[in-house]
């Protein structure tokens, strides 16, 4: 596939290997580029055709040309991102707030009470219907991608899907005034995330697997880490087995500050952890301290790729280049996600950027003048 690369036609070829070997703090040919979302928006800029959810062909062909060497697809109950109609537990909740026969769309209350507030709520929720997972776009992805490319399949949400389907002031005071309750909300959302991610032994295009959970504020943890060790990490321990078993990467998503999991996610054996929070986490403190444990993916600040200019977007990506991307054991990307508000200048800058300058060997003859 071709591709227009600062005014010339620069063949993209996908290459996992690239990201595997970055994975291993190995040197690949160049940074790999790394993104769990672009908006559907981004990618129809991109194509020049509009894209949408239904049509994997068209995004697969975003990834191949865009310069990245995998796709990612959740898996599970949950999108990344925000509630969506696409996701599996939307449908779900729908079922229990609908009244009767309507179809009205009712708000899921996920600040104060949820869907699951009492025992009684638990006992009646539709668990069966909620683990009835769809795995037909992975294999429709399957038999589209080139053989050098990879899927990503994104799944987690053990923590979040616990307190979106209690509120969040319910499951946080639950945590202390009806603890077997709460155990059980995780303990059926832990089991059927996990039978989700035996599921990708049927996919030979699976490369990896994304584990996002948000736990962490700008701050720190949302709730007390040892309860996150206690009910969530033996999860993400069993996950993170399947995949070094079956040769697949593992990564970790949050937002926010997690330098205080930060030990814990490596003596579980992730291979990289995304996206450095760019709002509360220093990367470049991350890389120094943690770096040769651990991979690192991110971290150009989505604000930046909505708010700021091309040149701004353009000197970061740089940086990270040169301060994070020597050595390997690093992927470039966003802060979080590439959102539709995204500029799409402001992506192609990133994306441009990274391709241009990201290629190894990279060292201290990348002054700022060359740069």
């Amino acid at each position: 596939m071709n591709v227009m690369l600062n005014g010339g036609k620069v063949k993209m070829k996908p290459n996992f290997d690239r990201l595997k070997k970055a994975m291993r703090h190995e040197e690949p040919d160049r940074v790999p580029l790394f993104e769990t979302i672009v908006g559907l928006e981004i990618q129809s800029r991109y194509l020049g055709r509009e894209v949408v959810e239904s049509d994997l062909a068209s995004q697969i062909e975003f990834w191949c040309q865009a310069g990245y060497d995998h796709i990612p697809l959740p898996i599970g109950m949950m999108n990344p991102g925000e509630i969506t109609k696409e996701s599996r537990i939307y449908n779900v909740v729908q079922q229990v707030l609908q009244k009767g026969d309507s179809n009205e769309v009712v708000p899921w209350n996920i600040e104060e009470n949820g869907v699951i507030a009492v025992r009684k709520d638990f006992d009646v929720f539709p668990w069966d219907d909620a683990a009835r997972l769809d795995f037909n776009r992975l294999e429709q992805a399957q038999s589209l991608i080139p053989e050098s490319m990879k899927i990503v399949a994104i799944s987690g949400k053990i923590f979040t899907l616990t307190w979106m389907l209690m509120g969040f002031q319910n499951f946080a005071m639950s945590l202390h005034l009806q603890r077997e309750l709460t155990e059980n909300v995780f303990k059926k959302v832990g089991d059927i995330q996990l039978e989700a991610v035996r599921r990708l032994q049927e996919f030979d295009s699976v490369g990896a697997l994304m584990l996002a959970d948000d736990f962490c504020y700008g701050s720190g943890p949302l709730i007390d880490p040892k309860l996150i060790r206690q009910y969530v990490f033996p999860y993400y321990e069993e996950m993170v087995a399947f995949c070094k078993e079956h040769g697949l990467l593992c990564f970790f998503h949050s937002d926010g500050n997690i330098w205080s999991l930060m030990d814990d996610l490596i003596a579980l054996g992730f291979d990289a952890i995304n996206p450095i929070d760019p709002t509360c986490m220093d990367i470049k403190q991350v890389k120094e301290k943690v770096g040769s444990r651990i991979g690192i993916i991110g971290n150009v600040s989505t604000d930046l790729l909505t708010t700021g200019t091309e040149k701004e977007v353009k000197e970061i990506t740089k940086w990270l280049i040169r301060e994070i991307g020597p050595s390997g054991g690093y992927a470039l990307g966003s802060g979080n996600s590439v959102t539709n508000w995204s500029k799409f200048e402001n992506y192609q800058a990133m994306r441009q950027t990274a391709i241009t300058i990201g290629t190894y060997p990279i060292s201290s003859k990348y002054k700022a003048e060359s740069l």
